[in-house]
């Protein structure tokens, strides 16, 4: 679906009208490349609740569930390009049209597009931690792990679920061999936030600052169900600053969005882009 032209008029003035855009985006920024997204326009979760992370921790068949479609999800996001409104996106920081960037997302596609300075509120789904001893480690060095011990479910085909996940329910996850630390011999987790845990008080504190400095606050692909992203919204109305959003369905927000377009972030982007060229 692609914004009208008298949306694009709005959107642009509201882009020429303030100078620090602070832009958060979310899952529906990343669906044209490929990577489903976790709600449909209602905000209604789809599929089955993701992992929690404190059951992650504490309980080892949680991690072999979660390990296990892992390995069969990963390969397609790790094969996901930047879509149009990512590069779209770039352009329009590149040329000073919008300031700061957070993302809600964890496929690390807008700093392929070329967008510098990421926040990721989330983590990053490339990037696996021992909580033992937090060693780091690239994903795919994992994703070698988990193939070289589990050959059986290696090549194994399922739908794409977000985040690297697959909708797969392996029969036997009691065979199932997790990935370790190979220095430590500790328990690995990706380096993104669960469900059921909090943002880094890091990233907090990095988000409110961009929040602060914001003249407005542009929201795109994002239903701004969960909190973390939601506040900011609070935040912009509590202050005063306009919210402008790019989005298909509803959002939690809507009652504090002043301009709301929706249509998908990859034809919208490219086109807001081309009014500045």
């Amino acid at each position: 679906m692609t914004a009208d032209s008298e949306a694009l008029d709005l959107l642009a003035d509201f882009v020429e009208r303030h100078r620090r855009i602070l832009v958060l985006t979310g899952a529906g920024m990343s669906t044209a490349s490929g990577i489903p997204d976790y709600r449909d326009r209602d905000g209604v979760r789809r599929g089955k609740t993701s992992v929690q992370g404190p059951e992650f921790r504490k309980l080892e068949a949680v991690r072999r569930r979660y390990w296990a479609r892992s390995m069969v999800g990963y390969p397609s996001l790790s094969a996901a390009a930047p879509n149009a409104g990512h590069l779209a996106l770039a352009g329009l920081q590149s040329a000073g049209k919008l300031g700061a960037l957070m993302t809600q997302n964890v496929d690390g596609l807008h700093q392929r597009a070329g967008s510098a300075g990421v926040l990721e509120l989330h983590g990053n789904i490339h990037k696996v931690v021992c909580l033992d001893c937090h060693a780091s480690f690239p994903r795919t060095f994992v994703q070698g792990q988990l193939v070289e011990a589990n050959p059986a479910l290696a090549g194994a085909v399922a739908t794409p679920a977000p985040d690297g996940d697959a909708h797969l329910e392996p029969d036997a996850l009691a065979e199932f061999h997790l990935p370790y630390c190979v220095h430590c011999g500790g328990t690995l987790k990706p380096d993104v936030v669960f469900f059921g845990d909090g943002v880094p008080a890091d990233v907090t504190r990095d988000a409110l600052e961009r929040m602060s400095d914001a003249d407005a606050l542009l929201v795109i692909g994002s239903s701004l169900i969960v909190y973390s992203g939601f506040r900011f919204c609070r935040m912009a109305a509590d202050s005063g600053k306009p919210i402008a959003a790019i989005n298909l369905g509803k959002t939690r927000a809507d009652e504090l969005i002043s301009l709301k377009i929706e249509a998908g972030a990859e034809s919208t982007l490219p086109a807001l882009l081309s009014r500045f060229a």
